[in-house]
């Protein structure tokens, strides 16, 4: 393996990392705004809160995709045909949640409005778990043959790690959005999140548990890499403190560092897990490793130089976005 081949593997980890902290977030106060918000004005609070954000967020997802394709064409190839109609769902979900935002607000009836509301909280919830579904199957192995086709069965996509890391992620980008939602308004709706994440913080450490214990059975993760994989589970129950301390004590931006780390720790155990393969197939002798599946190395140190040029821009522009719409928004213009 090179070097360009495994900085382009920890590349595809960071954006995924990126995604999940701040994508995370705008899918919990989706899903936040069916539990806490009760009002038509409380409703369009939520979604003023990452209305200048949601966007931008969801370019980590394109530009993590983007990366795959450019950089492992191989790994890109099996995945996104093996898992076809999960990423169907995770694409459904994108669009559907995208265009509530607009057609929420230009709906003439109040059906047709809490319609797209209803609407944008099913987008919110669909596209997470559909993506920890994914990611948390192909974890276990599945059927690979030795030219990189995945065919996997119904059984290989859902089973029990699957589905309980498919709620923990869902739950984990819920209590992460209910923190968001502390840290950018005021008075009812900020209440309302701390007192939902009080309940749902000691309901997270029991999936924790349960997620833990699948991980350690279902996977090979523990027994290829006990040291790194214990460390990474512990972060990750360190980070759920962290929030849950933050939430008691009413220290939001701890309670937010907290949720968003406790997800990126998640996404770190997957790739830590993985390497050096990009695929885990149940016949091991048919593995995808970062190796084979990787693009040419000048193609590699091509993309590294456009990189170097392209995501200072990236991020200024990002810190730039966050520091022009850092404001807290008054939950009392939910009541007008």
């Amino acid at each position: 393996m090179s070097a360009l081949q495994f900085i382009w593997f920890v590349l595809v980890c960071v954006l995924f990392i990126g995604f999940f902290f701040l994508e995370g977030f705008d899918f919990g106060v989706g899903m936040a705004s069916g539990l806490i918000a009760h009002s038509d004005g409380e409703k369009a609070t939520m979604t003023k809160i990452i209305g200048p954000h949601w966007v931008v967020n969801e370019t980590w997802l394109v530009t993590a995709g983007g990366a795959m394709f450019a950089s492992f064409p191989m790994w890109y190839a099996s995945l996104f045909s093996g898992y076809y109609i999960m990423f169907l769902l995770v694409l459904v979900g994108l669009i559907i949640r995208g265009v509530s935002f607009e057609f929420t607000e230009h709906a003439e009836t109040a059906r047709g409005r809490h319609f797209w509301y209803r609407v944008f909280v099913a987008g919110s919830l669909l596209t997470p778990l559909a993506l920890c579904i994914i990611f948390f199957s192909l974890i276990q192995g599945v059927p690979i043959n030795a030219s990189g086709d995945v065919h996997a069965g119904f059984f290989d996509v859902i089973n029990w790690l699957s589905v309980v890391g498919g709620i923990a992620g869902v739950l984990m980008s819920l209590i992460h959005g209910l923190n968001y939602t502390r840290l950018t308004t005021t008075g009812i709706l900020r209440e309302r999140a701390r007192n939902l994440n009080r309940y749902l913080y000691p309901l997270l450490f029991v999936g924790e548990v349960v997620f833990a214990l699948l991980v350690i059975f279902k996977t090979d993760f523990f027994t290829n890499k006990p040291i790194s994989s214990s460390l990474i589970v512990i972060m990750i129950v360190l980070m759920s403190l962290l929030g849950t301390w933050g939430t008691f004590k009413d220290h939001e931006v701890a309670s937010l560092l907290g949720s968003g780390l406790s997800l990126a720790f998640v996404v770190i155990l997957i790739f830590n897990g993985l390497f050096p393969r990009v695929m885990i197939a149940t016949n091991p002798a048919h593995n995808i490793l970062i190796q084979n599946a990787s693009s040419s190395p000048a193609a590699l140190g091509l993309m590294t130089i456009v990189v170097c040029i392209l995501l200072p821009i990236v991020l200024i522009y990002l810190t730039w976005s966050y520091y022009i719409f850092a404001h807290r928004v008054p939950s009392k213009k939910a009541t007008e």
